[in-house]
């Protein structure tokens, strides 16, 4: 197995949270939610998991009357989405690379 490939990333909701976070500065709890297509305590857990292993911030900001959170990709978390990506693209190319064609073991009349 490549050591780029990071088993805690490869579940599918934080390879689509981290996915996600790339591009983006903050990104809105609600707007992970509705794109994962999660519930909120399902994203939750996943996002406490994520900043636990130090790959993503949390921020709670109080607007009017509503909390709103928002979460970001750490430096950390950046370099291991990466890493993770790249083994991903070496796997999908050692797929796509055609075998060398082998003599099929025919048997031969007797």
């Amino acid at each position: 197995m490549d050591p780029r490939f990071d088993e805690f990333l490869h579940v599918p909701a934080r390879l689509s949270i981290v996915a996600l976070l790339a591009p983006a500065a903050w990104v809105d709890f609600g707007f992970l939610r509705d794109s994962i297509g999660t519930s909120d305590s399902a994203l939750s857990k996943h996002v406490s998991a994520l900043a636990e292993a130090g790959y993503v911030i949390v921020r709670k900001d109080q607007q009017r009357r509503a909390r709103r959170t928002f979460v970001q990709l750490t430096a950390q978390g950046r370099y291991a989405f990466q890493r993770h990506a790249g083994a991903l693209e070496q796997i999908v190319a050692a797929a796509r690379t055609p075998a060398e064609p082998t003599e099929p073991d025919i048997p031969q009349p007797s």
